[in-house]
Order: C-alpha cells, then structure tokens, then sequence
C-alpha cells in the first residue's frame, strides 16, 4: 500500500464556495459525463478552483470516502448540524429500549416519515461518487447515513456505519423483517393514522423520523416471532457501531490512499475516528463540507461548500471524454 508521507496538513488556506445556495449542480451521467460542466476551467471560478485542489491531491490516488447527512440536503433530507438546520435532539438507544411513550412517539413519527426517505432520490454528489468507483478511482464509501442514497445511485461498496432505515430488528431473537413488512402490521393496528398525519403535512428528519406531536393513541406491534422488542436496524446514540462493520471501514481506509469526506461535520466519533486515522496513516484527507468540522485541524484540503456541485464538477473532470 503505496504511503504519501510529506504533505502538507493543510492546502493553502480553506476554499469557501457560494454559501448557503450553492446546493445543485447538473447530473452525471452514468459514464460520469456532465456536458455542463465537462471542462472545470469553463465554469464558476471558485468552482474551478476546487476541482483544481482536489485533482492536485487526489488524481491518481485510491480514494476512500466518508460521508454525513451533508450530502443528502439536495436530495431534499435535512441535516442535523448545517448552518440553517434547526436545533434536533434525536433519541437516544437508553430512550427507546427505556420509556414505551418514547418507544410509540419514535414509532409513530416513523410510520409517517419512513416511506417519505424511501421516496427520495440521489443527487449529483451521490452520483458523483458512483461515477468515481465506476472508474477505478474511489475504493468504496462509509456512510454515517441511514438513507441508502448511495446504494441507489449505484455504488457498489457501500458500508452502512449506522444501518438503513428499510430494516428492523427484534432486540430479543435477532430476527430481522423489511420496513415495509412492519408497516403493513403497523397500518392494520393503526388504520387511517398516515393518511391523516400526511394530510396536514410534515417534515421528514434525517433519520426518517417524520416531524408530528400527536401520538398518544398510536398502537405499537411486537416481533411476529417472539413478541420481542422490534428496533430499527440502525445505530441510535448511545449504542455501538457492530464491530465487524467498524473493521470493515478501517480496512477500506487502509486499502486506499487518501480520504475524502463528503458533507459530515465529524462531530461524533464514530465518523471522526476514520479521519484520524487516515491522518496518522499519512493519507491525505480532503474534506468537503459546509461550516467547520472537527477533522478540520488534520485536512490537507478543506472546501467550504456543498458537495453536489464540486463533486459533479470533479467527476465530470476525471471522466474520459465522450467519443
């Protein structure tokens, strides 16, 4: 494994582009040919600055990447840390195994606000990262997110750090069933209870936890198995990433040379700790992202942005061109 020792923590100074608004850019087609934004020099200054950096220290390089709810915005999914995402305290593991009225407030939400995330689709920084595997460059992802944006934009390597969303758990005999399937139970339990709750709108949080304040009467269903404690196969706070699926990550990380992050603030350690280790390692590490990180203090690049733009951009740059 070829190890790039002498680089500089930072590059230069960090790059800021567009701000808040610069949240879309053209797709990449599945060659990874953007005809907008096909030669960098052509476009935005900045934006062309970017992908100047960014080919500077990753070109030719193995690529890992480590991405947050950063970015999934464009995807229409809010994050939990941006600089215009509102305050959001998600349960905790203790919350739900704890207190069955947090245990039927999380279910109730989730009914309404899972089929919402199933909806979405991926935007150009996930396809982006697709493109980039499609051609050698990125080794694989490890998502700090629960959306599967990545696994339908067509990544092949994909580590789910924290779960999905699309599958549940029971906490007693380990069996596992679709989300859908748990919502045909939960539906026959609870007739009518979407359709009024969609009916008056709602906001879909990142972890498909739709945003709804009545839900006293909402009935919650056991394992069809054992009457067990069903759970949503993902990782909440205060509970532990699986071991194996650490491994796996640090492995990918160490298989590549360089790591990129895409739209995460690192500000909990199970992302965070990939970060340093790359560092220590003596990869490069490129982080994209709108407002500080905490990996900010080891980035050899920072960019501050979103991700869809640059990383459509630095696809279409790595692309071969059409014939």
């Amino acid at each position: 494994m070829a190890q790039h020792t002498g680089l500089p923590r930072r590059y230069a100074s960090p790059l800021v582009l567009g701000g808040p608004s610069a949240t879309s850019a053209p797709a990449v087609d599945p060659a990874g040919h953007d005809p907008q934004l096909a030669d960098p020099q052509l476009a935005d200054p900045q934006l062309a600055e970017a992908v100047r950096r960014l080919a500077a220290l990753l070109d030719g390089r193995r690529v890992a990447v480590l991405t947050g709810a950063g970015i999934s915005t464009d995807s229409g999914i809010p994050d939990y840390r941006g600089p215009d995402s509102p305050p959001r305290n998600p349960m905790t593991y203790q919350q739900f195994v704890g207190d069955p009225v947090f245990r039927q407030r999380y279910w109730a939400r989730n009914h309404i606000g899972w089929r919402s995330m199933d909806a979405t689709r991926p935007n150009a920084g996930h396809r982006a990262l697709a493109a980039l595997e499609r051609l050698g460059m990125v080794t694989g992802i490890i998502t700090q997110n629960v959306d599967l944006l990545h696994t339908k934009a067509g990544s092949r390597r994909v580590i789910d750090l924290h779960g999905t969303y699309a599958c549940v758990r029971c906490l007693g005999c380990e069996a596992r069933m679709s989300r859908m399937a748990l919502a045909d139970l939960l539906e026959a339990v609870n007739p009518g209870f979407a359709d009024a709750a969609h009916a008056t709108g709602i906001e879909v949080a990142p972890d498909a936890d739709a945003v709804i304040d009545d839900t006293h009467t909402f009935r919650m269903v056991d394992c069809p198995h054992c009457g067990g404690m069903l759970k949503p196969d993902i990782v909440y706070f205060g509970e532990n990433v699986p071991k194996d699926r650490v491994a796996a990550a640090f492995a990918l990380v160490d298989e590549s040379d360089a790591l990129l992050v895409a739209g995460s603030s690192l500000t909990v350690m199970s992302g965070r700790r990939f970060v340093r280790h790359a560092a220590r390692s003596g990869h490069p590490v490129v982080i994209v992202n709108r407002g500080p990180t905490r990996g900010d203090d080891v980035a050899t690049l920072r960019l501050d942005t979103g991700c869809s733009p640059v990383l459509g951009a630095y696809a279409a740059h790595r692309a071969p061109a059409p014939a």
